[in-house]
């Protein structure tokens, strides 16, 4: 099996055993054994639901720290637009984008400025491939990452364009290149809302040259910047984005930039599911465009934010509301959309089935219903797993018992305690009358 890298982590000695986790899991990807929540490696997707969800602060997001900016001679901060929605408005973006620079930045580089190209590759996408509907989004990993483990049918609609991120740290770097740096000079760090970028960064979904070379939670990172920025007049001029690509921080962002077809954005990761399993039906055949977030209100409800996700929504549509920029201009009048194509494809997750034999698999697949038929089917998940369905495949699988469902257990404690009470009963003949039994 394929090792997979997760920012998502379990911290052992957190850890109650609670079973709040699993029950949240979108691709049931946790069982509770022995106490202690296991993760199962290809079923995560690192969408943070676990981390949000843990009253036990057991899950956790392995992010890079600013020490490691001294890896490199030219570092340059990659700020998500959700970033934005994290101050309030007495602070103008110059000054957000200038205490970066303070913590230790030599350079900034806008991702809602990378949004900006990316979305004029996808306006051109759809207008040359109306075929395949609709085309999903793959700016939020997590939905990616949900479609190759749940929903591999559908890896075919998943755009071929770069996402915002990967298009800034190249941009950044081109910069940092022309003004003499070496490669191995120049760092990218992503300031992140969500673990899922983490891991996208690391094990990128589809086979396609990364340019980023870090990610630092914004949860991490917002402290220092409120500590340099009460200090600075904004006075040097770094926003280069414009509102359309501030935008793409919040649900609804990325459809609203673009100009053609019939478009739709869902947010939430069951919403995403529930939408995903009507696109499988071939039942959303009229839509051209579908933007899924895995987090309630997109990038904004992340789970390495700082702030409210409906007040950071409040300071991103008054961003947006302001418009254009005119260096936007200027720069995209320099960019080649082509470099917005992705060069390898997003391949399913092989994920374990009950048997690759596929004569052993049907077989075990009647064994599999018969178990749940004998199942209580309350999913209390006292037995560890997300519902009782999931703990007869596990069954199947070698990997439960059917003991380990409570109902189970206590009917078999009563069996045997019947047998134990028939037999108490009994004498010896020598003592006594025979049983008539």
């Amino acid at each position: 099996m394929k090792q997979y890298f997760h920012s998502v982590r379990l911290d052992k000695e957190q850890c109650k055993g609670c079973t709040n986790c699993i029950k949240r899991c979108p691709t049931e990807a946790i069982r509770v054994r022995d106490g202690k929540a296991r993760i199962i490696e290809e079923l995560c997707v690192d969408c943070g639901e676990c981390i949000r969800t843990c009253p036990n602060h057991a899950k956790i997001a392995v992010e890079d720290s600013l020490d490691k900016l001294n890896d490199f001679k030219y570092r340059i901060a990659l700020p998500a637009p959700s970033f934005y929605g994290q101050f309030d408005s007495k602070h103008t973006l110059d000054e957000i984008l200038e205490a970066l620079i303070m913590i230790g930045f030599d350079d900034v580089f806008e991702v809602a400025l990378a949004a900006e190209v990316v979305t004029r590759g996808i306006n051109n996408y759809l207008q040359e491939n109306q075929s395949l509907k609709p085309l999903i989004s793959q700016a939020c990993p997590a939905v990616v990452g949900l479609i190759q483990v749940r929903f591999p049918l559908l890896l075919e609609h998943i755009i071929p364009i770069d996402s915002p991120m990967n298009m800034a740290a190249m941009y950044a770097k081109r910069n940092a290149f022309s003004k003499g740096y070496a490669p191995q000079e120049v760092g990218t760090f992503f300031i992140t809302p969500c673990p899922g970028k983490i891991t996208a960064i690391r094990q990128p979904a589809a086979k396609n040259h990364v340019y980023v070379d870090g990610a630092i939670s914004i949860s991490t990172i917002y402290g220092q910047v409120l500590k340099h920025i009460k200090d600075l007049k904004g006075n040097r001029k770094l926003q280069k984005a414009s509102g359309l690509g501030i935008g793409w921080g919040s649900s609804g962002g990325e459809i609203k930039a673009l100009k053609h077809g019939t478009k739709l954005a869902v947010d939430g990761i069951q919403n995403v599911i529930n939408v995903l399993e009507q696109v499988e039906k071939g039942e959303l055949r009229d839509i051209a465009y579908l933007e899924c977030q895995a987090c309630q209100g997109g990038c904004i409800g992340g789970s390495l934010v700082a702030k409210n996700p409906f007040l950071a929504r409040v300071r991103i549509d008054q961003l947006v509301s302001k418009g254009t920029n005119p260096q936007l201009e200027h720069f995209l009048e320099t960019v080649d959309l082509s470099h917005c194509l992705l060069k390898g494809d997003f391949q399913p997750r092989k994920v374990r089935n009950l048997d690759d034999n596929l004569a052993e698999a049907l077989v075990k697949m009647e064994k599999l219903e018969r178990t749940l038929e004998e199942l209580p089917g309350l999913d209390c998940s006292s037995c560890g797993c997300p519902n009782c369905r999931a703990l007869a495949e596990d069954i199947v699988k070698g990997l439960a018992f059917e003991t380990d469902c409570v109902f189970k257990l206590r009917k078999q404690v009563e069996i045997l305690a019947e047998e134990v009470l028939k037999l108490a009963r009994k004498v010896p003949p020598a003592m006594g009358q025979r049983n008539s039994e």
